[in-house]
């Protein structure tokens, strides 16, 4: 095994660097800022379909049985 100190110091140098910058290769992103990134996960939410209004039927269920309550009170009491 080479020990660095008998290598030359400007080819460690040129090694280093060049370890560095595929280091940073691998964490580029293709969004330049964050507004971009957040306006393409909706988009792509969308498309998939995650916020689409779900039909909700508890309002409708209450809406009858209040009026259930209301028709059985009124031919109770007359």
């Amino acid at each position: 095994m080479e020990s660095i100190r008998s290598r030359n110091p400007q080819a460690a140098l040129n090694s280093l660097e060049a370890a560095a910058i595929s280091a940073r290769g691998g964490f580029a992103c293709v969004f330049s800022t964050a507004e971009e990134y957040e306006a393409a996960l909706i988009s792509e939410r969308r498309a998939s379909g995650r916020y689409n209004a779900r039909l909700n039927r508890w309002p409708a269920i209450v809406f009858i049985g209040c009026a259930m309550m209301v028709v059985g009170t009124v031919l109770l009491f007359s």
